[in-house]
């Protein structure tokens, strides 16, 4: 059966500017090159569910501007149902400025435009497709209290939540938490939230437990070229990346989050490979530049997963 994900979140026009390192305060240092793209953490998460096969829907905003119109262009692309995005007037679509560097990783600032304007009743209004769906995944890229909404709808209708922290904020409610059914942060939106350095296996079971005393059950903690940690209620440990040359990171951890969603069982039997899966998909996405352009999709991931350098 075709596992139905809705995400809400955010659809940033992606600048990204191609530099050698990141300057120093007061340089000034010529650019390699630059170039725009659809991206933010929403759109991210949902096409890379859409490309593993789910049934996919968004519920966001953006402005009505040219990059609203090539963020909506790029959802029905990827064929996600953008019924319940908005096109709100005098504020221009959320845009991104990631810095990426010649060894891949990258620095990003966000402006949030029409992101920040949704509402409660934007919720309120995609509540059918939040109850239909198997999986809502959000992040904090929209205003906390739509998240909050979406999530009580959800779990009142037999919704897993899944939440990504990020950016990472402290004092994330705990009825926020108490809703959610798995939380996926990296490994420097774990320490501000819990305060908890990770930086070896006793510190990740340290900080599963401060998330327990948060009120959230379930974790993975992505931890960048080495993999991801879990801590479940179905047991704990780790999962290792998959080695590769990284041309750009940019969307991998959302890779990891929207391929997650579409093969985690829900009962979080096949956490492992789920895990392993979701790996795979991030280290074909940092062999890329940029971010919805260099996710892949579901036959990609199974030929990678096939070949002998797995």
């Amino acid at each position: 059966m075709t596992r139905k994900i809705t995400v809400l979140g955010s659809l940033n026009a992606d600048t990204i500017l191609h530099i050698s390192r990141l300057p120093k305060q007061g340089e000034t240092m010529a650019m390699n090159n630059a170039s725009t793209a659809p991206g933010g953490k929403g759109a991210n998460q949902a096409v890379a569910a859409a490309r593993m096969g789910a049934q996919t829907k968004f519920v966001g905003a953006v402005g009505q501007d040219q990059n609203g119109e090539m963020m909506l262009a790029a959802l029905q692309a990827n064929v996600v149902d953008s019924t319940h995005v908005q096109k709100l007037a005098n504020i221009g679509t959320g845009s991104a400025y990631i810095l990426l560097e010649e060894d891949g990783n990258n620095t990003i600032l966000i402006h949030g435009g029409a992101n920040q304007a949704l509402t409660v009743s934007d919720a309120q209004n995609a509540s059918e497709a939040i109850a239909a769906a198997d999986v809502l995944v959000a992040q904090f890229e929209t205003p906390l209290e739509v998240t909050l909404k979406a999530f009580e709808i959800a779990k009142q209708n037999g919704v897993f939540t899944i939440l990504n922290p990020a950016p990472a904020k402290q004092g994330i409610p705990t009825e926020l938490l108490e809703l959610t059914d798995l939380i996926i942060p990296n490994e420097t939106e774990a320490e501000i939230i819990t305060g908890i350095a990770v930086s070896d296996d006793a510190s990740m079971e340290e900080n599963a437990r401060k998330f327990r005393e948060l009120g959230v059950q379930n974790l993975i903690i992505t931890v960048g070229a080495r993999g991801a940690y879990y801590s479940t209620i179905n047991g704990a440990g780790f999962v290792p990346a998959f080695k590769v040359d990284a041309v750009d990171t940019t969307a991998a951890g959302d890779t990891f989050i929207g391929t997650l969603a579409s093969q985690l069982e829900l009962d979080l039997s096949n956490v492992i490979e789920a895990i392993r899966f979701s790996n795979r998909a991030s280290s074909i996405t940092v062999q890329g530049p940029g971010a919805l352009p260099s996710i892949p999709n579901l036959e990609q991931v199974k030929q990678a997963l096939a070949s002998k350098e797995s």
